[in-house]
């Protein structure tokens, strides 16, 4: 029970990070979209086999970081949290792909060790741009500006209601973990008839819930339209943050920087 209310904390944090004030979360949600979707496309467009190119695009985490001042350490246990299910899709790499690629000394580095490495390297640069974007726009903010850039707005609508639906079945989910907990007498283990039976409920009682909320927001003339505390206008400073970064990001794209900067290194230091 602990567990989950703090896991659902700990999950709108994100979001309370968004009321901060900043540069950063003072632009304009549509130039944040936009500067976050070239920059995943940048990284994304890579081969599977290329790693040290990837490296220089961290600047722009840490940028962000340091100047919307988010808490890093925060960010980087969220980031860390989806390594395991990274690994989980690139393990069997090692096993199917043997081509040696790199030699250190007398060891062979096969291609599947360094896909597996560049398949981590790129998951942890993106979920952490999208979750930079969140902790300084916020989810309703995101939606609003994708609907300004042109989705459609029944799909923005339910991507916001989605994100609201997972605090309320995490609630839902805390209230019966606790009643079972009342009911249970200190037994562990829910069993297979119990568990179908507690998931049937759980399942019933967030779909309710949902529906009662929904009722309480028309009753508040909810039309479909996204309200945020935080108005802005895309001006010159919004076009020369998404100029700005995303020449950057193309120039890192297709520039080698980090083999410059090895060659550098190694003509001072021979």
């Amino acid at each position: 029970m602990i567990s989950i209310n703090a896991a659902v904390i700990d999950l709108k944090r994100i979001e309370l990070l968004a009321d901060c004030d900043s540069p950063i979360h003072n632009l304009d949600a549509r130039a944040k979209v936009l500067v976050t979707l070239v920059f995943i496309i940048s990284v994304i467009s890579w081969n599977k086999y290329e790693l040290a190119r990837l490296v220089p695009f961290f600047i722009f985490p840490a940028v962000t970081i340091a100047l919307a001042n988010l808490p890093a350490a925060y960010l980087a246990r969220k980031i860390a949290f989806i390594c395991p299910f990274v690994l989980l899709v690139g393990i069997f790499n090692p096993v199917f792909d043997h081509t040696a690629l790199l030699q250190i000394g007398q060891i062979g580095i096969s291609g599947g060790w360094i896909s597996l490495a560049s398949l981590l390297i790129r998951s942890l640069l993106t979920v952490g741009a999208a979750f930079i974007l969140v902790g300084t726009t916020g989810f309703a903010g995101v939606c609003q500006a994708l609907e300004q850039l042109g989705l459609p707005q029944v799909f923005a609508v339910q991507l916001l209601f989605l994100h609201r639906y997972i605090f309320v079945l995490a609630e839902e989910t805390g209230r019966t973990s606790r009643a079972r907990e009342l009911r249970s007498c200190g037994k562990k283990g829910l069993g297979v008839v119990s568990f179908s039976s507690l998931a049937g409920h759980l399942l019933l009682r967030t779909w309710q819930r949902a529906e009662r909320i929904h009722t309480a927001m028309l009753a508040r003339g909810f039309v479909g339209q996204f309200h945020t505390h935080r108005h802005s206008s895309f001006g010159a400073v919004e076009t020369g943050f998404l100029l700005g970064w995303s020449s950057i990001f193309i120039f890192l794209r297709f520039f080698d920087i980090s083999s410059a900067i090895g060659k550098l290194v190694t003509g001072i230091f021979p």
